[in-house]
């Protein structure tokens, strides 16, 4: 029987560390972490997050901004504003929500974040010091992180083992991969041209799937023992918010297992509060 990985315990255990932080900065160096949100349009889901992680913000004592834009903005008034908090020296951390009308080239808008701004760890040369595996402070793409803290939590060593990571994007395959990497696995990385995905599955010690495609991995793929991390979000035929993974499938088989919902989803917005006082404290240490 799995040991159940409980996000959404782990998620409330890291916002009362960051709560406790924020407060040290506020007492011991008039610091208060500030966290901007930008979202342009109307997307219902979109507004969902951000109203999500303005409560969070405002809860653990950050100094949250909402700043909401027309669908119709251009490139330029975009690159405007994220210029405007690169200068604010009350904002610590800057985050522009997806999805972006089309006429906004998401990949310059990222580039034009500070790197040391950069919450999301999006931006090419914090991508890039994570591929290097640098030994400085640099923000990381939270989903991913806030797995690295649920390893950490249960005690689940990645050195010398076998891991897959199903999946590609940017925001959570390739810094997925990368971090699991720097923590000596060995790693697989694979996606829709993968030709036989059990091939790899069978052999993993951990498997993180993050592919919003039902049932990527049941029990016939998977060896008895391994860790399996669900970054998916599906909706199933009854209406019900699931995972990539069989969970039920699964769970008398594998040692670890996240459940979804209540498994990796809380600890994304949690490590972007973390990441917001990370980048605050690292200002401070740079004496900005």
């Amino acid at each position: 029987m799995a040991t159940i990985i409980d996000g959404k315990a782990l998620a409330k255990k890291l916002n009362a560390q960051t709560s406790e932080r924020v407060k040290q900065l506020q007492d011991q160096h008039g610091i208060t972490p500030g966290l901007v949100v930008i979202i342009v349009g109307t997307d219902p889901a979109s507004q969902r997050y951000v109203r999500n992680k303005h409560r969070t913000a405002v809860r653990l004592g950050i100094y949250s901004i909402v700043r909401e834009l027309p669908d119709t903005i251009t490139q330029d008034e975009l690159l405007k504003v994220v210029q405007e908090y690169n200068q604010d020296p009350k904002i610590t951390g800057i985050l522009v929500q997806d999805p972006l009308p089309k006429q906004i080239n998401e990949k310059q808008i990222t580039r034009s974040i500070l790197p040391e701004k950069d919450v999301d760890g999006f931006h090419p040369i914090n991508v890039g010091k994570l591929y290097l595996n640098d030994s400085t402070k640099y923000p990381v793409a939270c989903t991913p992180k806030g797995v690295m803290t649920m390893f950490d939590e249960y005690h689940i060593d990645l050195k010398g083992k076998n891991a897959v990571m199903i999946g590609r994007s940017a925001i959570v395959g390739k810094p997925m991969a990368a971090l699991m990497l720097n923590a000596g696995a060995s790693v697989s990385i694979l996606h829709l041209l993968t030709k036989d995905i059990t091939e790899y599955t069978k052999n993993a010690d951990v498997i993180v799937s993050a592919t919003g495609s039902l049932h990527t991995v049941t029990k016939n793929d998977v060896k008895p023992g391994a860790v399996i991390i669900d970054v998916g979000q599906n909706i199933n035929e009854e209406g019900h918010l699931v995972g990539d993974t069989d969970y039920d499938d699964l769970f008398d088989k594998v040692s670890y297992i996240t459940p979804v919902p209540g498994g990796v989803g809380p600890m994304t917005i949690a490590t972007l509060m973390q990441q917001t006082v990370d980048l605050a404290e690292w200002s401070l240490e740079r004496g900005e």
